[in-house]
């Protein structure tokens, strides 16, 4: 079994932050243009179209951080308990402007930090294998320590993308992470750090996508 690559933990601060910046980059720079148009735009209807730009825009850029301050950031201290109604809320926010159609089913329950965080990264890459739209149905089954968590998509044209197995593994293809690949990467890395192990599987047009744990149940020793 190949051994998964690690990063120096310098070029996985400065990939995350690349990846963070591609997120936010777009509507950051949709409100500059909208701003623009305000300052020099006397036509009424042309300024009513810059402030919904600007307003729609902001909207979108502050539900991407939300979602990246839980799925990427500390959210609270080493040990936090992160309620699953939060990471509802930023996950709807995030999937707002998707083509997809999200459906959440939940306990009411408190999950470790990283356990949000590996979800809230499995939202992402399920979100990519439906590129033109479809359907995400997000489940957390279980209670804590044994909660498993199903993602399950379907729309034309379904795929799970090229080497995102591979990455979550960590296993890149010639041993390479970059920008563009960073985020499945490090979804495998807090699936490890958790215990969970992730897999997917396709069949015709619905890609699932389950965690569940791995460790061995304490009663029964290792």
């Amino acid at each position: 079994m190949t051994a998964p690559v690690v990063l120096d933990p310098l070029d996985l601060a400065a990939l995350i932050s690349s990846r963070l910046c591609h997120d936010v980059i777009s509507p950051v720079g949709a409100i500059v243009n909208g701003l623009e148009v305000l300052e020099e735009e006397k036509d009424p209807q042309m300024r009513e179209f810059a402030l919904d730009l600007v307003r729609k825009s902001a909207m979108q850029a502050s539900a991407r951080l939300q979602f990246a301050r839980l799925a990427y950031g500390a959210a609270g201290s080493a040990g936090a308990m992160i309620d699953l109604a939060d990471a509802e809320g930023v996950t709807r926010g995030f999937m707002r402007d998707s083509k997809a159609e999200m459906t959440w089913t939940a306990p009411r329950a408190l999950l470790p930090k990283n356990k949000v965080k590996l979800l809230l990264n499995l939202v992402v890459i399920a979100s990519s294998t439906i590129p033109r739209g479809g359907s995400l149905d997000i489940a957390v089954e279980g209670v804590e320590p044994d909660t498993s968590f199903r993602l399950t998509t379907r729309g034309v044209m379904a795929r799970i993308p090229a080497h995102v197995e591979d990455l979550i593994a960590g296993t890149p293809p010639e041993n390479r992470v970059d920008a563009h690949v960073i985020q499945p990467f490090y979804a495998g890395l807090v699936a490890r750090e958790t215990g969970m192990d992730v897999n997917m599987v396709i069949d015709g047009d619905t890609v699932t996508i389950t965690a569940q744990d791995t460790l061995p149940d304490p009663q029964f020793g290792a």
